[in-house]
């Protein structure tokens, strides 16, 4: 594995202003704080755009940091950026993200997902600085796989949405571009990501905002969901140490190059009831005041059959990551809910 110095380098992150992006950057610049970090976001409304404003702002106090709003579907403006950057290292977290939204809008996934990578995949192939691409997939390419824990090595033909389809399909085009062009990537798995300003419409977020206003949460399969909840920092300190060690590239018996490809899951590989989940949950929000002391959880919760486009079990195998990048996520669920709780009660006080 080849090892790429971000010191004094050009790092582009598109979706900078996401959840993941923004708190990434962060780290780039506790780690190396000469490094160049170019971000690009189309701030769409998905969700709330306060909260990727507010995000935006503490990045702003990072001198080497540059926000360009635009769109990687775009893809002239994409082309620029490479030409005008020359970036080393290049971390696409741009998607439009979310299962349930892709039922009902799957235009936004084809443009965003499919469109905007491949402008991505065509800018790397012409830029003579690359020395990475490091890109999001999902714990969802393993669709309703019934094998736990889920490892990389693992079919993924059986997509149960669009969401899932399209992150599937990023992974086969950057294994296509790395072996036509000798790119090396990476495609990093991710097990439902949470934490402080995280995203409203994950779960643990929409849950927090219900049960303070007093509203009855859903839980989905009759409350027998598990998910492998992997926090903010642990996730971010994953995805530092995949930039910094990209595939080797080398050639096959035939003169070809093999590809310089991999994909890691990311998660902390202890999938949680979703019941234990909403009940520290609730236990946390307690603490800080956001709900009161003799909150009754049981009368705002209702047991409701599964979703389309949901899966009832995630579970990541992380065994490749330890053995690669010797570090596995190890933040306790309740800790990472406390810390998200504490955030809660700020942000919305």
């Amino acid at each position: 594995m080849g090892t790429v110095n971000l010191e004094n380098k050009t790092i582009l992150i598109t979706g900078v202003a996401g959840f993941i992006g923004s708190n990434l950057v962060k780290k780039i610049y506790q780690e190396t704080p000469s490094a160049k970090v170019i971000g690009i976001d189309n701030i769409n409304t998905y969700y709330d755009v306060t909260l990727k404003e507010s995000r935006l702002n503490e990045l702003a106090k990072y001198p080497g940091f540059n926000f360009i709003k635009g769109n990687i579907a775009d893809k002239s403006l994409v082309m620029e950026l490479f030409e005008k950057n020359k970036p080393t290292v290049v971390v696409n977290l741009a998607a439009q993200a979310g299962v349930r939204y892709s039922i009902t809008n799957p235009d936004a996934y084809l443009e965003s997902n499919l469109i905007g990578f491949f402008n991505i995949l065509e800018a790397c192939r012409q830029c003579d600085t690359l020395e990475h691409l490091v890109y999001a997939s999902s714990s969802s390419v393993y669709g309703s796989n019934k094998k736990n824990p889920q490892s990389i090595d693992d079919k993924t033909d059986n997509p149960v949405s669009l969401y899932a389809a399209s992150k599937k399909s990023n992974e086969l085009m950057a294994h296509a571009y790395s072996k036509l062009y000798n790119i090396p990537s990476t495609g990093l798995r991710f097990f439902t990501v949470y934490g402080p300003a995280g995203r409203p419409d994950m779960a643990y977020f929409g849950f927090a905002s219900k049960l303070v206003k007093g509203e009855t949460i859903k839980l989905f399969n009759y409350g027998n969901c598990k998910r492998d909840f992997t926090y903010i920092d642990d996730v971010v300190e994953g995805v530092i140490r995949v930039m910094k060690i990209s595939p080797d590239k080398k050639n096959g018996e035939d003169g070809l190059p093999i590809p310089p490809y991999a994909i890691y899951n990311i998660g902390n590989q202890k999938p949680e009831n979703l019941q234990d989940f909403v009940q520290i949950l609730c236990e946390e929000l307690i603490q800080v005041d956001v709900l009161p002391k003799n909150y009754d959880l049981e009368n705002h919760k209702e047991l409701v059959p599964m979703q389309p486009g949901d899966v009832s079990v995630t579970y990541a195998d992380i065994d490749t990551l330890e053995r690669d990048f010797g570090y596995k996520p190890s933040t306790s669920l309740r800790t990472g809910l406390r810390k998200f709780a504490e955030w809660y009660a700020e942000f919305y006080k």
